[in-house]
């Protein structure tokens, strides 16, 4: 079946005449994530939704707005997302369709993805491994930056202010016409870190300044789109990143570790359209180096690939591709490489106007091994449907994979190389209804679960830690999230907010007897959620939102729990000054409105109260 499926996708069919053509919406073509995810849940947020957390990182997006839970080390300090009870290695990180997951560390660290880079982001949740291959066990997260024709000129500046000593500058300039697109993003965001709190690790927890947590981040991205001709495009992205921290030591520690990263990522895509079909071939490149103190890790990633993406029939669509990747890893304990080819196929079956379902499969090689076979098959099925309201019905299974990381395999000391993938099968239902009236009503619950096996933790033998596959974990959860929005005069308001419960426990651990099986994973909060208020006219804007995280156990056998909390945030912006051609719009922010005392990770201080405002001059 897989070979077939290959076999159609390179080569095609004879197209069957329709109404659409893919050729007239050249700019807008859709990937794989929104044209075979059918059953999956996805989530997305739009360059004008992302302009509400400009100055901000990804990770403060991820915990504010969505069901995903972000282990932080402290504010500006790695953070790193928990899918559905799973691991940071266990979600697949994409930026314009490159995997960047370090190759070494198996994760990425969203405190250094500043929203200021980036036009889109989507989030998908649970296994597509077959749609996206490694690593894409929990979920994954999707960063784009998006070309615009026609919009001819535009620039802006944009300056933030606020608490700690932050001080951050933006700096954007576009231009394009019907057939080229131009566009430069330019940034620095720089922070004292120096809040004050009650230090824990300190007889009678005395307040104290944070001294040691300052952050600098820089960058550039370029980005470049041409359409050659009717049937031809041409698109390239460019993003270079450094960041400088000063590591924030636990309560009680004086340490003064320093670290620096840097990053280079650069892609290449060429598009043919043809007569219901597409061709995409791919080269890109990812470079990352991490300086700890004196130690220096560098890694390389470089890829070719290509895909065919055929309309056979007003019910059939398919695709098929890919993938070489070359791995070089330069550490301090090692040096290696790694080559991974994979071959991934799509199909989807529009059956009518409601039902539609979709088969992905996929294959990966490395270092002359397989990885597990990962297919998956989704559902999308509209039960009701007319003038005032939707009910869809979602539903998918699938297998997912992760690659044991360099570090598991090469790491001297300790390293394995005889590791196992991490296997894992999953499955969910949910339903989506939508309300269309006067007020407009939309609500979806999901429920799933999932297994892992062969989970990879490192234990101690003898004096060495070394990797093994030892454990396994089943997780299940519920997922809910409703708005409702609706206008009074002038005035538009919208409520928006969603709930998660999750259960991951252990199932088999280091023998029979070990305390952790039965137990939730630490870092893992069993209850979370969120919601936001805001309204606002054609000139002025206000939010007010809020976040809770549920109670999270600091080990495996549960002894101890960290305290749960929630936080409140709240906004007000303004847009109708103007002097001439330019616009000056203007925000003020407060966020942890009530100074509440608390820690994501044990003996890791956060901020209390704190201010942004924010100035932008538009051209």
């Amino acid at each position: 079946m897989i070979l077939f499926l290959w076999v159609v996708s390179l080569f095609g069919f004879i197209p069957t005449p329709q109404d659409t053509v893919i050729l007239s919406e050249v700019e807008v073509y859709a990937p794989a994530l929104d044209r075979f995810a059918q059953g999956q849940k996805v989530i997305s947020w739009s360059k004008k939704d992302l302009m509400d957390f400009e100055g901000r990182a990804l990770a403060d997006l991820l915990q504010e707005q969505s069901p995903v839970f972000v282990r932080q080390y402290g504010a500006g300090m790695l953070a790193s997302p928990s899918f559905r009870g799973t691991s940071a290695g266990h979600t697949a990180l994409f930026w314009n369709g490159l995997p960047i997951n370090s190759p070494s560390l198996g994760q990425s660290d969203l405190s250094i993805l500043p929203m200021a880079a980036i036009d889109q982001l989507s989030l998908q949740f649970g296994n597509a491994g077959a749609l996206f291959g490694n690593e894409a066990i929990g979920g994954s997260v999707h960063l784009l930056t998006v070309p615009e024709f026609g919009k001819e000129f535009h620039a802006s500046i944009g300056q933030q202010f606020g608490s700690f000593g932050k001080y951050n500058t933006h700096l954007k300039a576009s231009y394009s016409t019907d057939d080229l697109s131009l566009s430069t993003k330019v940034y620095r965001e720089f922070s004292k870190n120096n809040f004050p709190y009650m230090d824990l690790g300190q007889i009678s927890t005395p307040l104290v300044k944070e001294d040691h947590a300052a952050f600098e981040q820089k960058g550039i991205v370029q980005d470049l789109a041409w359409n050659f001709d009717s049937n031809h495009q041409l698109k390239a992205a460019f993003w270079f990143n450094q960041a400088d921290r000063e590591i924030q030591p636990v309560m009680g520690s004086n340490t003064q570790d320093m670290q620096s990263d840097q990053s280079l990522r650069a892609a290449l895509d060429y598009f043919r359209f043809g007569n219901h079909s597409v061709l995409n071939l791919k080269i890109g490149m990812v470079k990352d180096e991490l300086l700890f103190n004196e130690s220096l890790s560098k890694t390389g990633q470089f890829f070719v690939g290509g895909d065919w993406d055929q309309v056979i029939s007003d019910h059939w669509t398919i695709k098929g591709g890919l993938r070489f990747t070359q791995v070089q890893a330069d550490l301090s304990t090692y040096s290696t490489s790694d080559q991974r080819i994979e071959s991934y196929q799509s199909a989807k079956f529009k059956a009518s106007d409601r039902l539609a379902f979709s088969l992905n499969l996929r294959e990966l090689i490395y270092q002359d091994q397989w990885a597990p076979f990962t297919p998956s098959l989704g559902m999308d099925w509209v039960v009701i449907q007319n003038e005032k309201q939707e009910l869809l019905l979602k539903s998918s299974v699938g297998k997912g994979f992760k690659v044991p990381t360099l570090n598991d395999r090469f790491w001297e000391p300790g390293g394995n190389p005889n590791l196992l993938p991490e296997e894992s099968t999953s499955g969910e239902i949910g339903f989506a209804h939508q309300f269309l009236g006067e007020i407009n009503w939309s609500n979806s619950i999901t429920y799933y679960r999932m297994s892992v096996d062969n989970w990879i933790i490192w234990l101690p033998q003898g004096s060495v830690w070394t990797p093994d596959n030892i454990r396994n974990v089943s997780n299940q959860g519920i997922e809910y999230e409703g708005a409702v929005k609706g206008k009074l005069g002038a005035w538009d308001w919208k409520l928006i907010w969603s709930y998660s419960w999750n259960r991951a426990v252990s199932t088999k651990g280091i023998g029979e007897s070990d305390p952790a099986i039965g137990k939730q994973l630490p870092y893992t909060p069993q209850h979370q959620a969120n919601g936001q208020f805001n309204f606002g006219n054609n000139a002025f804007r206000a939010f007010l939102g809020s976040f809770f995280v549920g109670e999270r156990s600091v080990t495996a056998d549960n002894p101890r729990l960290m305290p749960s909390y929630q936080l409140f945030n709240g906004g007000v912006s303004f847009n109708r000054i103007q002097w001439g051609k330019l616009s000056f719009p203007v925000s003020f922010q407060v966020n942890n409105i009530f100074n509440k005392n608390y820690q994501v990770l044990y003996l890791r201080a956060m901020p209390g109260r704190s201010f942004q405002f924010n100035l932008s001059i538009n051209l």
